[in-house]
């Protein structure tokens, strides 16, 4: 994919955390200091931990909140089809920035995270996308400020480059002050066990049910991954892409099958 001349892309913005998100907030503000032509199209309702699903068994509705912003009844994947196959035909857009997340998104995260799909389908729609997310502690308030701070110029750098087909970009900024903020590395995804558990209540009729308590276990982290530089106070820059397949064990087994 080319480079994105900022000053004239038409950029759509998206999240999971639903349309009345203070980081969406945020990345709209970001978006329109980097153009004139900004279009916001995101759930409804929260959908984190969506994934990368889409809304087939039932209808998606769209609720018009001005000329250029739109509430889905659907999911973060939902919200990029319709501003890419529905409201911007007269004219795509350049590039898709989805987020800024509460909390982070990284390591084996990615696989869970709405925000992360929203880029991926971005990316399946050949347009450039970027994932971004504020990392935060649950005693203390979000510093959006720090990705407001902090985007404008990584979005300038990266965007300024041309990416390779079926890549898209994860960025996460650290839970500092932006005078505070290390500096920006570039990552790749890390790992994290589940380090959560499965909590079990009655209703009042005596009936199970259930919530999962999930928390990440972030011990043994590796020296280049995007855990270790957000928790070390840098922002992680890490390009992911849409082969999910592993090579090395793609070439084992070709080799395996080939001799039988």
């Amino acid at each position: 994919m080319k480079p994105v001349d900022l000053a004239r892309a038409r950029i759509l913005v998206t999240n999971d955390d639903g349309i009345n998100a203070p980081g969406l907030e945020t990345l709209i503000e970001v978006a329109r200091g980097l153009s004139d032509d900004v279009w916001v199209v995101a759930p409804e309702m929260n959908q984190s931990g969506a994934g990368h699903s889409l809304s087939l068994s039932r209808p998606i509705r769209a609720r018009e909140i001005s000329e250029t912003k739109f509430a889905i009844e659907g999911t973060p994947t939902d919200c990029v089809l319709f501003a890419g196959k529905h409201l911007l035909t007269d004219k795509r857009p350049d590039l898709v920035l989805s987020g800024v997340n509460r909390g982070t998104n990284m390591a084996d995260d990615v696989t869970y995270s709405g925000t992360i799909a929203a880029a991926m389908e971005g990316c399946l729609l050949g347009i450039p996308s970027v994932a971004l997310s504020q990392a935060h502690a649950a005693d203390h308030p979000v510093k959006w400020a720090t990705a407001l701070h902090w985007a404008p110029d990584v979005l300038r750098r990266a965007l300024s480059i041309e990416w390779p087909r079926h890549s898209f970009l994860n960025v996460n900024f650290p839970d500092v002050p932006a005078a505070s903020v290390k500096g920006i590395e570039v990552t790749r995804q890390g790992h994290c066990d589940f380090g959560g558990h499965i909590v079990e209540r009655r209703d009042p009729r005596g009936g199970a049910y259930y919530w999962i308590a999930y928390a990440p276990d972030e011990r043994n982290l590796e020296d280049d991954s995007d855990i270790r530089a957000v928790r070390s106070g840098h922002i992680s820059v890490t390009p992911l892409q849409l082969d999910l397949t592993h090579e090395a064990m793609r070439r084992r087994l070709r080799g395996l099958f080939d001799a039988a």
